[in-house]
Order: structure tokens, then C-alpha cells, then sequence
């Protein structure tokens, strides 16, 4: 992967092959948090509504709650990370 520079400020630049594996440009936001083994796991924040295409699509068409939906968005952008 990729290395960073830390600034007097305490800020980085993602690398570019970071941005692009996380799929984020300027102005988005990323979330970073500790998983149980200790290490620094980065995820973007939101995503582009692009990217759920089609992925609800199913043979029998009938109403889905509000949570379903949720649910299966969390789901498909945990997926591609």
C-alpha cells in the first residue's frame, strides 16, 4: 500500500491509490475507527448512489421497509470496501 506524511498541523493526504480504492475525491469525508485487533480501519462516509445500481432488483417485485433498504445499502457498501 501506500505511506503518508504527517504535517506540523497533524494532517495527511491520502495517496492516490488510497482515494481511488475508497472510491473519494475533495470534500468527502472518511470515518476512522479502532477494530477489536487495534488497528486504524478508514471507510468513507456516504456513498455515491451510483454504486447501489441495481443491486435490489429481484424477480418478485413487492414493498420493503424502510429498514430492509437501509440495511441492504450498509450491507453493499461494506461489501465493496
Amino acid at each position: 500500500m501506500a505511506a503518508a506524511t504527517i504535517t506540523s498541523k497533524g494532517q495527511i493526504t491520502l495517496p492516490k491509490a488510497v482515494r481511488e480504492r475508497l472510491r473519494v475525491g475533495t470534500g468527502d469525508q472518511v470515518d476512522f475507527t479502532l477494530n477489536d485487533r487495534g488497528e486504524i480501519v478508514v471507510r468513507p462516509i456516504g456513498s455515491d448512489v451510483r454504486d447501489l445500481r441495481g443491486f435490489l432488483r429481484r424477480t418478485r417485485r413487492h414493498p420493503i421497509s424502510v429498514e430492509a433498504m437501509n440495511a441492504a445499502i450498509q450491507r453493499e457498501h461494506s461489501r465493496k470496501r
